[in-house]
């Protein structure tokens, strides 16, 4: 599916650049409402108002090449100075839903180029470079399955993760994650798997998400 349209901005990468403020005293909850921002704003820029975010929005941006790789790696970012373009790679064994997800969070890493001492210094439970993953994490998270949509699809009745998770093509993990940070459901279900001597048996449990949370 390709955007609804295509956004009038010279530079797209520039426009979401911009909403980083220009000092370096950051706190760690403004990182995350950054990433928020730029995903809103990446979404408006496209006119995507419902339904699953198309991958296009980021991969017909120019200086662009998406590459499969048969690493154990999710995913990388990089810029090739021969080319001169952004290069993002993603696990050709990965699903496609984990691809879409692992995408968004590469290029979150492209906005921050430049701004990542800035925005991520690190505290005395979480480093600097965990600290930037977990925003690229919730970037991903608000682009996907953006809380205006998935509010309005809670409200229409469509609570249950699965098919949340087919309406936004993201995982029942993702759903879950985002239903918990957005303050819809304290408690998620999830497969759990029991083991038994000599057979496998998986049940459905109404329990706590086990998932690391973006924002801690």
């Amino acid at each position: 599916m390709r955007p609804a349209q295509q956004p009038q901005h010279t530079s797209v990468l520039a426009s979401l650049r911009a909403v980083i403020p220009r000092r370096a005293d950051i706190t760690v909850e403004e990182t995350m409402r950054i990433a928020e921002l730029q995903a809103n704003k990446l979404l408006e820029q496209h006119g995507i108002t419902r339904g699953a975010t198309p991958t296009e929005i980021i991969t017909e941006l120019p200086k662009i090449a998406i590459a499969y790789t048969s690493t154990l790696v999710a995913g990388a970012s990089y810029w090739d100075s021969v080319r001169h373009i952004w290069v993002i790679q993603l696990c050709r064994s990965d699903s496609w839903r984990r691809r879409r997800f692992t995408l968004a969070h590469e290029y979150k890493h492209i906005i921050d180029h430049g701004r990542t001492t800035d925005l991520y210094r690190g505290t005395e439970k979480v480093s600097a470079a965990t600290h930037a993953e977990r925003a690229a994490d919730y970037f991903a998270g608000c682009l996907l399955v953006p809380r205006r949509l998935l509010k309005r699809a809670w409200g229409e009745g469509i609570q249950h993760t699965d098919a949340l998770a087919h309406l936004f093509q993201v995982s029942e993990q993702a759903i879950g994650v985002r239903l918990r940070q957005i303050g819809l459901i304290d408690d998620v279900v999830r497969h759990v798997r029991m083991e038994y001597p000599g057979q496998n048996h998986e049940r459905t449990a109404f329990a706590p998400l086990t998932v690391e949370e973006f924002v801690q």
